[in-house]
């Protein structure tokens, strides 16, 4: 089994938090689902996560977390902090089979935000 893994989840600089805003504004089983795969995956660790087809790599560094509830496809969005942690950068509700351009695009800004903030760049 991997090293138990540890997500947070990103506030901006004005403290707002876009995934948790976006998990408040699901109906309670998808949002409980998507937090379900998210602490799976901490527990069970990467490698499981990929073979259950909890994790998909996408491109530049950015990572998504997948869970469905019936026809509701949600998506985390995240990218690796260092070690065993992770950060969460935002959620949307997939609609097509693709994981739109925009998405990965918000993903990496909320990164480079967050690696100005915290002196990682």
């Amino acid at each position: 089994m991997d090293k138990k893994l540890e997500f947070e989840i990103m506030r901006r600089a004005d403290d707002s938090c876009e995934f948790q805003e976006f998990l408040d504004a699901l109906p309670d089983q998808d949002a409980a689902k998507l937090i379900t795969v998210i602490r799976s995956t901490e527990h069970q660790g990467i490698q499981a996560a990929i073979r259950q087809q909890w994790v998909k790599k996408l491109r530049d560094g950015i990572f998504e977390l997948r869970s469905q509830f019936g026809s509701n496809a949600q998506r985390a969005l995240y990218f690796h902090k260092a070690g065993s942690r992770y950060v969460i950068t935002h959620g949307f509700t997939k609609k097509t089979k693709r994981t739109p351009d925009r998405e990965i695009e918000k993903a990496k800004r909320l990164r480079d935000e967050y690696d100005t903030r915290k002196g990682r760049r």
